[in-house]
């Protein structure tokens, strides 16, 4: 990275230390943020009621990036961080970050990013930006919200490329309340990069960006000196996130969304019957129980990966169910499981398949 712009970051983050200690010593409260005072529904773990919206906009905010603006009637209040899932006119489930305006009840806002399959992608963003067009009805779910943005005295975002999309309206709603923040904004190019000149004519020179064609990769060594109690926020490619993490002080963490669900790296291996096929499979500590079974039986039914969904939904005869999902209730939870997250507590599952 250039001499100029780590220089910049480095005064930024000094800044950032004075404000946020003006902040404490100040009698003013920070919280509760005005643009987030807001009920909430569809939050948490439990299945939300489908609805059809009509996509009454479709824009190209960047090279690459295709904006959607969903509107209908009664749709669910939301805070910054919130996603939808988007049920494609494929059946394919994919969740999108909320980029609009919380305030703006009759519209949702999603972008997402063309994603090739030399990039890891499964159709569903080919399939937004080639069949996705204006005046067309489809069904979203939602929205739900695991990446919430929290009081602090000061925040740090991290964002690159699409993954600006949660962040942009944390950012719209941390300055409206007056808080302390600063952005790193990465991305390939400055044409690739989504709502570039609203975050620049928001935040000014709180505003880093750095893209790569230009500056290369962003310094993020920065990150080991914000104080305490700064909220960390970061999305982007898992190479971004990982960085991020690495550069945080010891024993803090960022707070992360990512684009796609990690790999279950943190569970045992375990064996899995499926008992109408007469066929066992071994589930590897580092594998997901619906790529062991598809390798057996390529026909079972799947979409999200994240457990949002429900598609790979079966039912379990026998083995302990170790639930990662965001979906099933508690009843829907006895007896069966998500094959895209969810593994087995012991040794063994029979499964119905």
């Amino acid at each position: 990275m250039p001499r100029l712009t780590a220089v910049a970051l480095a005064a930024g983050t000094a800044l950032l230390v004075r404000r946020a200690v003006r902040r404490r010593m100040s009698t003013a409260p920070l919280w509760p943020m005005p643009a987030l005072d807001v009920p909430v529904s569809g939050y948490g773990r439990g299945r939300t009621v489908p609805r059809k919206v009509t996509v009454a906009r479709r824009t190209v905010p960047a090279e690459g990036v295709v904006e959607l603006r969903l509107e209908g009637a009664g749709l669910p209040a939301w805070q910054p961080g919130a996603h939808v899932d988007l049920v494609l006119p494929s059946g394919l489930v994919r969740q999108y970050s909320l980029c609009g305006d919380p305030a703006d009840t009759g519209a949702y806002t999603v972008a997402t990013r063309l994603i090739g399959s030399g990039e890891g992608g499964r159709g569903g963003s080919r399939e937004v930006h080639e069949q996705v067009r204006e005046g067309m009805e489809i069904e979203i779910r939602g929205p739900r919200n695991r990446f919430p943005l929290v009081a602090a005295p000061a925040y740090v975002f991290v964002a690159g490329g699409i993954g600006i999309t949660p962040v942009l309206p944390m950012l719209r709603a941390v300055e409206a309340a007056g808080a302390e923040w600063r952005l790193v904004y990465g991305g390939r190019s400055r044409a690739t990069m989504p709502y570039l000149a609203e975050v620049e004519a928001l935040g000014g020179d709180r505003v880093t960006v750095v893209a790569e064609d230009e500056s290369g990769y962003p310094d993020l060594g920065f990150l080991g000196h914000v104080p305490d109690g700064t909220a960390v926020y970061c999305c982007g490619p898992d190479g971004l996130m990982d960085a991020v993490g690495a550069a945080m002080p010891a024993g803090r963490a960022p707070r992360l969304e990512r684009f796609s669900a990690a790999a279950p790296t943190d569970g045992a291996p375990f064996e899995a019957e499926l008992r109408r096929s007469g066929r066992t499979v071994a589930v590897a500590a580092g594998q997901s129980l619906l790529d062991a079974v598809r390798a057996e039986l390529p026909d079972v039914p799947y979409s999200c990966r994240q457990g949002f969904c429900g598609t790979c939904r079966q039912r379990v005869l026998e083995g302990g169910i170790d639930h990662r999902d965001d979906l099933l209730t508690d009843a829907e939870r006895d007896g069966s499981m998500l094959l895209c997250v969810s593994r087995c507590t012991g040794k063994r599952l029979v499964l119905d398949l």
